[in-house]
């Protein structure tokens, strides 16, 4: 067997055996195949695809690539979230703490922002003194001691994901749904819970821009989880606008910290869909309890207390969880409506863009965050604005301001005719199928 056999076959289109699989992720990863024989399959797959069993193979091969985290000793059910990724998307820093105190626990292992999506890894570091790099046994202890702990991803997770994708990001070969459901499973599979609700994006400000493409990966996900033996579910939801008014790193931390005080906004309204599937997932709540558990947690004030508890555990300054004046954000400009109208379309992405370009995000892994800017928006699909109502505002230190200005105004578009409002989920699937919205 050698990788030139295992090119010519994909290329056509011929299915791979389990064993062609694992010689390649196996040789790859130890530095056996070079990158550009790798690049080469990479990009026949993308082409040619893969039937379910190659993806579920594919998966396995990166999943058993490194370490996989146990998880049975903290004797409980152990849960996780993942999204796809999009812009405002901070519900991880709410569902944490919330989960914990249903009675779950949360073992979170989260990435950095990179391009024009946030990473949850950098927003909890805009907490002064948050440290996201606990060792395994203080990950765990904090875990068993507060019920919920995040923390960035460790170097022996799926080391396979981590060499491809760092090869398909510069070799056009992202795009596939194969190579996407092992990059995403591997992980997820590695880290050790028992109980996994994927979020997938879709829109503007997300990777898969139909609820239908965002449909057809979700569904292969879920049989990917399933046959590992996981309680895995799927939302499909919408991106076509920033998940939170606030975009930025502290910006997204202080959204968290009014949802968790109870204002019922579209990124609550997400993160109680998500929470209640979570918690129906795990098979210990039906829908009512568990949509009366997630109520509780916020109007008791629980998840609030928790996650202060769990941000002191981590080694963070609590007090900015329960005073969040204290947090400080760059100067603010307002970016003005220039005409009457209905907000009818918000380019996610370029929300995104503008945050990055005033210092709020990532081009390469190198570049150093300001955690004090981001935009916070005042309108929404289907906002009715007159000339001169503020669109959205701007916090800044002086850098990219006119790049970000730019995008935001033509970001934001305003037309005639009122619109219908978006729901926040197009779809739920899990095994026993898809339930549409």
């Amino acid at each position: 067997m050698t990788i030139l056999d295992i090119i010519e076959k994909k290329k056509i289109k011929a299915e791979l055996t389990t064993e062609e699989i694992n010689f390649f992720v196996e040789g790859f990863t130890n530095g056996t195949i070079p990158d550009y024989q790798a690049s080469s399959l990479l990009m026949a797959i993308v082409l040619n695809g893969m039937t379910d069993r190659e993806t579920f193979d594919l998966t396995n091969a990166m999943l058993h690539s490194g370490d996989i985290v146990d998880m049975s000793h903290l004797g409980g059910t152990v849960v996780d979230k993942h999204s796809t990724g999009g812009i405002g998307d901070s519900t991880t820093l709410a569902l944490a703490p919330i989960l914990a105190c249903c009675g779950v626990y949360v073992a979170k292992m989260s990435g950095r922002g990179l391009g024009f999506t946030g990473g949850t890894i950098d927003k909890l570091e805009s907490i002064p003194g948050f440290n996201t790099s606990l060792t395994e046994e203080q990950f765990f202890d904090v875990v068993k001691r507060v019920g919920c702990a995040v923390i960035g991803q460790t170097a022996n997770l799926a080391p396979a994901d981590k060499k491809l994708y760092a090869l398909r990001d510069v070799t056009g070969t992202v795009n596939s749904i194969p190579l996407i459901c092992g990059s995403i499973m591997s992980k997820k599979l590695a880290s050790g819970s028992d109980t996994i609700l994927l979020d997938v994006k879709y829109g503007s400000g997300a990777f898969m821009p139909t609820p239908e493409q965002a449909l057809e990966l979700a569904q292969k996900m879920v049989q990917i989880g399933t046959l590992a033996g996981k309680r895995i579910g799927a939302l499909i939801t919408d991106m076509e606008q920033p998940l939170s008014d606030y975009v930025g790193n502290t910006l997204e931390v202080l959204g968290i910290l009014e949802v968790l005080g109870g204002k019922q906004n579209r990124l609550y309204r997400e993160i109680k869909e998500v929470a209640v599937r979570l918690l129906v997932l795990t098979g210990k709540f039906d829908a009512k309890q568990a949509e009366n558990a997630f109520q509780d947690a916020i109007d008791s004030g629980k998840a609030l207390a928790k996650l202060a508890e769990m941000v002191q555990a981590q080694g963070g300054d609590a007090s900015y969880i329960l005073h969040p004046e204290k947090f400080v954000l760059g100067t603010e400009e307002v970016i003005l409506a220039s005409e009457y109208g209905y907000v009818d379309q918000i380019i996610a992405a370029d929300i995104g863009r503008a945050c990055t370009h005033l210092g709020g995000g990532r081009m390469t892994k190198e570049d150093v965050i300001d955690f004090s800017v981001g935009v916070v928006m005042n309108v929404e699909l289907g906002s009715k604005v007159c000339k001169g109502d503020v669109l959205c505002r701007i916090y800044h230190n002086g850098k990219g301001v006119e790049q970000a200005r730019q995008l935001l105004v033509n970001a934001i578009h305003i037309g005639d005719e009122p619109i219908c409002t978006h729901k926040i989920a197009y779809a739920y699937v899990d095994k026993n199928g898809v339930e549409l919205y």
